[in-house]
């Protein structure tokens, strides 16, 4: 059984209507060690008292494990009626929550040897891509790697992380920022404006991209009717499932 620790609320901001962002710092004084796109349980209790646990992909961006009392980052979407949203909307600045973790295995592997990442996500499931990062850059330095995010959402005000995701693709080259909006594209001159815009459905682009069995490793996180429709676009491309890691979100519970 994992061993809870307390968590305290040191920040929120919405990054979208629905969607808060929620930085935490574990409070007993012990580091939490994470690999980026690894993900943890937040524990509470239903109004009659049985248990409940939450999974949130960890969003932090950071160099190396946490130190003991540092902050971690979460992208929570907000439910009407929802348990998990009932808690973090009662948080207030200090408040504390218990959580278990890290958990998963929807990480960049050491040992890859593919030439691209293909990185799909919807909604909060760009936040371990973000995480990734440091790592990605790393990789991008070291191996020349190649890597396009397909970023899915309604509309643009929906987008998560999107100033920083098109700051990294302006200092790496390499790195393509994509946003994929089913509902709305944003205006002429607005922030999120720019060439690499799709309309569509994320998987509607892979085409685009030509996924390739012999060079691309992809990562799929979000929506699981995107993930599973992302999946069978992969298989028609050549890809074996080792060459797809994923994670699936559960919209009803606003994580894992």
């Amino acid at each position: 059984m994992p061993v809870p620790f307390p968590l305290r609320l040191v920040e929120r901001r919405m990054l979208a209507p629905s969607i808060g962002h929620y930085v935490l710092a574990r409070d007993d004084g012990q580091p939490l060690d994470f690999v980026p796109g690894q993900f943890i349980q937040i524990h509470f209790d239903y109004a009659d008292g049985s248990p409940a646990r939450r999974s949130y992909s960890l969003a932090t961006v950071h160099n190396h494990a946490l130190g003991p009392g540092e902050a971690v980052e979460i992208a929570v979407g907000h439910v009407p009626g929802g348990a998990a949203t009932a808690l973090f909307e009662g948080m207030g600045i200090g408040d504390r929550i218990s959580a278990s973790g890290p958990y998963g295995r929807f990480c960049l592997m050491p040992g890859d040897r593919n030439r691209r990442y293909l990185l799909v996500g919807t909604g909060t499931g760009v936040a371990p891509y973000r995480s990734m990062l440091p790592v990605l850059a790393q990789q991008i330095h070291e191996r020349d790697v190649d890597v396009v995010l397909l970023a899915g959402a309604r509309i643009p005000g929906e987008l998560l992380y999107g100033d920083e995701f098109r700051a990294f693709a302006h200092a790496h080259p390499r790195f393509r920022y994509v946003p994929c909006l089913s509902r709305e594209l944003p205006a002429a001159g607005s922030s999120h404006a720019h060439a690499d815009v799709r309309r569509g459905y994320v998987q509607q682009q892979l085409a685009e991209f030509a996924p390739d069995p012999a060079a691309d490793m992809a990562y799929l996180c979000g929506n699981p009717v995107m993930v599973d429709a992302t999946i069978e676009a992969l298989k028609g491309y050549g890809l074996g499932l080792p060459q797809i890691r994923r994670e699936k979100y559960v919209t009803a519970t606003a994580g894992h």
